[in-house]
């Protein structure tokens, strides 16, 4: 079998909202299709990928470096001994020539070629991506059982605290026990009195996560830290930017019972092996957040899990950030913690296929072929159009 071609294209994500460092006024993500010359109930199999938000699309990169690469090299160079495309040795090959380090942009743009890689995959052996990974690279059995967060509470002109409550409430309604809210865009006081108005709607069993998105220095997010202790919150994310390992250390060391979570900007398994040495977490109540779409994908995600593991973290302190179903495949069959959600935001791109729904904070993942993207309707017909 080969690879026919590769499409892609860039798509509009935007949104009147901000964090504490950006605003997603000019958001994009670039969305590619892996064609094959294997036909499945009359149709070729196609792989779909796409970013996370926060980092925009990447059409350039891809089209100038990595497509070509997948599309001229010898075809057999990228499959296995079955016959099918190898993500593993598809990643090898876009990453010829490339030099160590420095990772930037175009881990976003072999993310995104590579979860398309991944779902074709699964979708030629006509099995959910969560079930080959159970089987290859898990305890050989998927839990289609995830735990979700919903991710909001941005700030948006003429939102007061009521619309930050009303937001909050509308996702636990639709089965959530987690929410997250920013946190680092406005003063501390008036970061405080959105806090408590978020934790006044919560019941019990009920918890909120505060995002401060890398904003503050180390001082900074040491201040911050002593006003959150005042509070039950899930955790503290990002306190500090994301390289600042030192910063991240004095935070842990100075808090007494908050956890901590960080990682989401952290794009290598090297960059993870420094965090997880150098960054002073505990791997018994932090979490970890990186994204495989953000990060070279899903071959790079297995070696990340790889490196932490002898340093005492496991799976399940893993809950990527993104809000996409190919962490929740990634959750379901190697035993994550759990993924982030956006109920609302960054649509069609984020959420679940049609008929999921949250209970008890958790979703029950569907037996779709490859990462599931044609059962969700709106994000099937973006899809599409990217082969008209």
């Amino acid at each position: 079998m080969r690879i026919v071609e590769v499409r892609e294209r860039t798509f509009p994500i935007a949104s009147q909202i901000r964090n504490a460092f950006i605003d997603f006024s000019q958001m994009t993500l670039s969305l590619a299709a892996v064609v094959t010359d294997e036909v499945r109930d009359g149709r070729p199999v196609v792989g779909f990928g796409f970013n996370s938000n926060g980092r925009y699309g990447q059409g350039s990169l891809m089209r100038e470096r990595f497509v070509p690469r997948l599309t001229g090299a010898d075809p057999e160079s990228l499959l296995d001994d079955t016959g099918l495309i190898d993500p593993h040795r598809a990643w090898d090959v876009m990453m010829s020539n490339e030099k160590p380090g420095g990772h930037g942009e175009r881990s976003v743009a072999v993310g995104v070629l590579d979860m398309a890689l991944w779902d074709a995959r699964a979708k030629l052996e006509e099995r959910p991506l969560y079930d080959l990974l159970a089987e290859r690279h898990g305890d050989g059995s998927a839990d289609r059982r995830v735990w979700v967060y919903a991710a909001g509470g941005y700030y948006h002109p003429g939102k007061g605290d009521q619309g930050l409550k009303d937001e909050l409430q509308s996702y636990l309604d639709r089965g959530y026990t987690t929410v997250k809210m920013k946190i680092g865009g406005a003063t501390l006081a008036e970061d405080r009195r959105r806090i408590e108005a978020a934790l006044s709607i919560l019941g019990p069993g009920q918890s909120l996560m505060v995002d401060a998105n890398g904003r503050f220095d180390a001082e900074e997010a040491t201040a911050y830290l002593r006003a959150l202790e005042e509070y039950d919150l899930h955790w503290y994310e990002e306190a500090t930017d994301p390289l600042d390992y030192e910063g991240t250390r004095a935070v842990a060391e100075a808090r007494t019972r908050v956890p901590l979570a960080t990682g989401e900007n952290l794009f290598s398994h090297q960059d993870a092996r420094n965090l997880a040495l150098y960054g002073g977490l505990d791997p018994e109540r932090d979490y970890l957040q990186f994204d495989c779409a953000l990060s070279y994908g899903l071959v790079e995600y297995l070696r990340t899990l790889e490196a932490l593991r002898p340093l005492g973290w496991a799976p399940s302190r893993f809950v990527p950030h993104g809000g996409h179903q190919m962490s929740l495949n990634i959750a379901a069959g190697l035993g994550l913690g759990g993924n982030e959600s956006y109920p609302d935001l960054f649509q069609p791109f984020g959420g679940f296929p049609d008929g999921v729904r949250v209970e008890d904070g958790c979703i029950t993942m569907p037996e779709l072929p490859g990462i599931g993207f044609e059962g969700k309707s709106d994000l099937a017909e973006v899809c599409a159009s990217l082969l008209e």
